[in-house]
């Protein structure tokens, strides 16, 4: 358990036996210095959480030292309790004005003394805890801000057409709907619920992915953010759904496994989402008839993993400007996405301490490569 450091101030060593014997037995951890510029030298050593100062001592006496370490921003928080012989009105109110917290009177009472302290280190507490509840909001906002920017200047420009293609896309068939409706249609009301299915499941997973960047980009700071969880990595266990994935696109005979089995700590759909969205890129950038390669081993600690197509590659300079939330050649090739994909695993991997690289030659292959940590 920690303990809690108390900085004792006083040129008489005698007095310093009186407050050890009245703290020394509690979860306390007590220093002894005997002149006040000691303790002005001290503080960052020994980063008390709590000075008992004595009021009267030569050289550099207690009031100066309380009111120089008032002034000093990284101390000013440490509570002072002045240690005094003094006990009129006016001398006790010359203490709190040169910034002490409290005091106590000689002869020194240990209920009293005991009483004092612990109250003086709840406060500490309270404002550590508020100190570094502030901190984070600062270092979250400032996430946010990076990352708003990034939005305005990425993916605001594709953003609105990602969502508005699929909203249009159930607006229209319900209006038809209506129509049909009037008219018994049912064949064709059919056809168009299946595309408001599609447009809403489109849009859903679009959501979910927006949601989980935003969440990792966020909490950078915070890489506690994936728990490790033990995953079974397998064939039988990511087959089902990169066959499904494979098959909507009609390359059922383009997908290739060749993995290794093990246990990795990545929740499941993190994993499934790495997945998805790297074999989503091979279907998209490769022709058909062409292999996607899904393939794996141990490394050490680390599942080495990667996703490789026959497809048209990347440039220098594209591969230069991953992460600035584009597709490329958009205007030649017409696909769906805001470039986010990649982003989005990057983020995941180096989260869960993981590696990410890519190799493309272009106009002929690409490949992912990531590991992942093995469950110890």
């Amino acid at each position: 358990m920690h303990k809690t450091s108390v900085l004792v101030v006083d040129d008489e060593p005698d007095n310093f036996e009186v407050i050890e014997a009245f703290l020394g037995y509690q979860n306390y951890q007590l220093h002894y210095v005997s002149n006040g510029h000691d303790a002005l030298t001290s503080l960052e050593t020994l980063q008390p959480d709590v000075i008992l100062l004595d009021v009267m001592m030569p050289g550099l006496d207690g009031l100066e030292v309380c009111r120089r370490i008032k002034a000093t921003e990284t101390w000013q928080t440490i509570p002072i309790i002045m240690v005094t012989a003094l006990s009129t009105k006016e001398n006790l109110a010359h203490c709190l004005a040169t910034g002490a917290d409290d005091f106590v009177s000689k002869p020194i009472s240990s209920m009293e003394l005991r009483a004092r302290v612990q109250s003086m280190i709840r406060i500490k507490h309270q404002h550590d805890r508020i100190t570094t509840s502030n901190q984070l909001q600062k270092e979250t906002i400032h996430a946010l801000e990076h990352t708003l920017h990034e939005l305005r200047g990425g993916i605001a420009s594709s953003l609105s057409h990602e969502l508005n293609t699929p909203l249009v896309g159930v607006i229209s068939a319900i209006e038809l709907i209506k129509d049909l409706l009037q008219e018994g249609e049912l064949e064709e009301i059919s056809e168009l619920l299946d595309i408001a299915e599609q447009s809403t499941c489109r849009l859903e997973r679009l959501i979910k992915r927006l949601m989980t960047y935003l969440e990792l980009e966020v909490s950078t700071r915070q890489p506690t953010v994936i728990q490790p969880t033990r995953t079974r990595f397998s064939a039988s266990a990511i087959s089902p759904a990169l066959s499904a994935q494979a098959q909507s696109a009609n390359r059922s005979e383009d997908l290739i496994l060749d993995v290794e089995d093990t246990d990795i700590t990545l929740p499941e759909r993190y994993l499934s989402m790495i997945l998805y969205e790297l074999v989503d890129n091979a279907l998209k950038f490769s022709p058909p008839n062409t292999p996607i390669t899904v393939s794996s081993h141990v490394l050490g600690k680390m599942l080495l993993l990667s996703v490789q197509d026959s497809g048209r590659g990347m440039t220098e300079d594209q591969l230069l400007q991953i992460g600035t939330f584009m597709q490329f050649d958009r205007t030649t090739y017409e696909q769906q996405g805001i470039g986010l994909g990649l982003n989005l695993v990057k983020s995941i991997v180096e989260h869960i301490g993981g590696d990410f690289s890519i190799t493309s030659i272009h106009q002929k292959e690409t490949t992912i490569k990531f590991t992942l940590p093995l469950v110890d």
